[in-house]
């Protein structure tokens, strides 16, 4: 992945829409990552996987809820945080 200033980054911000349209851009900021700019077509295709995810995971909670298989739901949700930050 390619990696710009933030300054570069503002300098630049002509490029930087052009080369996000081909791969993610890192945005660094005093040396530490802030950002990552993506196409619109990554994003939505990541936030499309994150609602599978959801679903699925949805879907799962009523197959255990039938059979009895309960949890804590705020372990429930923090579950499904975790796997959407993996």
């Amino acid at each position: 992945m390619d990696t710009l200033s933030a300054n570069e980054a503002k300098t630049h911000f002509g490029d930087l829409l052009i080369k996000a349209q081909r791969a993610p851009i890192q945005i660094n900021k005093n040396g530490k990552p802030v950002a990552v700019v993506v196409s619109s077509e990554d994003y939505e295709s990541m936030e499309s996987l994150k609602l599978r995810l959801i679903q699925a995971r949805a879907r799962q909670a009523e197959v255990d809820i039938k059979a009895g298989n309960l949890i804590d739901g705020e372990a429930f949700f923090d579950d499904i945080e975790n796997d959407l930050h993996d």
